[in-house]
């Protein structure tokens, strides 16, 4: 795939709602802002913004013609070498309508996966995000092409350049079994890791995963750092994680707790994307409790959750319990609307990881959603056998301690699982 670049040169985003109603209309703004934070994550300058309201695209250019003179103007006028859509263009829209303007045309996918490639660090985000390309420039090959064919034959100075019309055309099948065999590679690469991921997640089964999901620079890094004292990194930007790192989570009354903190969501995140995420976002789908962190000084907070959930109902997470987190209160907009907003979210905590605020009440909503997803039974076992003893201890939460004779009987409340581990052990009685 080709190396994202960073330039200098102009670029205009062109922010095209799909919808023309007024409520829609109202969140030009919110939208033109988060454009223009993906393209200064993405190292680019916006000089202009193009906005138009469409119902649904209009023929193979996506914009009508009106508009499209509209935006040849303005290419001219600022000297800008790329536009960018807000919007998920097909492979013949997207030639199209580079041939129409004579300037590279980038849309909302295309300009995620440069972000994503320039945050990937690990090797398995790294194969993600090159898989998600691959996919993603499969049906575009020939676009590619004909980019190349306009070039050499524009510079060409005489029958000496050696190019003869129509050389992509002869590449392009030979480029896609390249591509083809470079996604099964990629596949076959990712799949080894997701197993392994499978293997680590399940050997977890001894503690409560809780895992930590919401809108891209939500603050999730911050709160896990301010939750566990793990030191992952934590930036004010977008995507700033791309891989899961996980650290034990101290609750009072409850041992093996582990927080996870994970990729970052966004509205229509490409599904190419998602599917090549598949091993990192394990950790969301075998996770005992969801904390979906929510910016509460975003202005489009709903339209943030709205999103999430829509993400988790795609990577089929929706049957996890989860916990609603309103971060950032201390810069919030409105107190008021943010009351508004967590009342339809029964149980949700409002919480600033920055300044420490309401971390101690969220603490207690995490230990009282343990609390309802444990069983509590009756452990007997020999008193002399203290290795059980302790090993009972790490697993779950003593209530109550007697001795009958030469048994020790704990009243415990752990996970299911656990419960199921221990009443097959030899030496110990349960009782419910």
């Amino acid at each position: 795939m080709t190396d994202v670049k960073t330039t200098s040169a102009p670029f205009i985003p062109i922010i095209l709602m799909m919808a023309s109603s007024a409520a829609e209309r109202e969140q030009d703004a919110d939208r033109e802002a988060e454009m223009r934070n993906l393209l200064d994550t993405a190292g680019r300058q916006a000089v202009a913004v193009l906005a138009q309201h469409l119902p649904k695209p209009i023929g193979p250019t996506y914009i009508g013609t009106g508009k499209i003179e509209e935006l040849k103007s303005l290419v001219h006028s600022t000297g800008a070498k790329e536009v960018v859509f807000s919007v998920q263009l097909s492979p013949r829209q997207q030639r199209r309508l580079e041939e129409e303007l004579g300037t590279s045309v980038l849309d909302y996918d295309e300009l995620i996966l440069e972000i994503f490639a320039r945050n990937a660090r690990t090797s398995q985000a790294l194969l993600a995000v090159e898989l998600a390309q691959m996919e993603y420039q499969r049906g575009r090959l020939k676009r590619m092409w004909t980019h190349l064919d306009r070039q050499k034959l524009g510079g060409s100075s005489g029958s000496g350049s050696g190019f003869k019309a129509g050389t992509g055309e002869k590449q392009i099948e030979m480029d896609r079994r390249q591509v083809r065999k470079r996604i099964q590679d990629l596949r076959g690469k990712l799949e080894e890791i997701a197993t392994r991921t499978d293997r680590v997640v399940a050997s977890r089964q001894e503690a409560f995963t809780v895992s930590l999901v919401g809108y891209t620079n939500a603050g999730k890094s911050t709160l896990m750092n301010a939750l566990t004292g793990a030191g992952v990194l934590a930036e004010n930007r977008l995507f700033a994680t791309l891989d899961t790192r996980s650290a034990r989570l101290h609750l009072d009354g409850h041992k093996n707790v582990v927080l996870s903190d994970t990729v970052g969501f966004i509205r229509n995140l490409p599904p190419t994307l998602i599917a090549s995420f598949h091993a990192t976002l394990a950790e969301v789908r075998e996770a005992d409790l969801l904390l979906h962190v929510v910016d509460s000084a975003s202005p489009v907070m709903e339209q943030q959750i709205a999103a999430v959930t829509g993400v988790l109902n795609t990577i089929k997470a929706d049957h996890v319990p989860l916990l609603m987190v309103f971060n950032k209160v201390d810069a919030c907009i409105s107190r008021t609307i943010l009351a508004a907003v967590r009342r339809n979210h029964a149980g949700a905590v409002a919480v600033s990881a920055k300044t420490g605020e309401g971390l101690d009440l969220l603490r207690e909503a995490i230990g009282k959603q343990i609390e309802k997803l444990q069983r509590t039974v009756e452990v007997r076992f020999d008193s002399g056998d203290g290795a059980l003893g302790a090993k009972i201890r790490s697993r779950a939460r003593v209530l109550k301690e007697r001795f009958i004779r030469d048994k020790t009987v704990l009243t415990i409340a752990a996970d299911p699982e656990v419960i199921n581990e221990l009443a097959g052990s030899p030496g110990i009685t349960l009782k419910a």
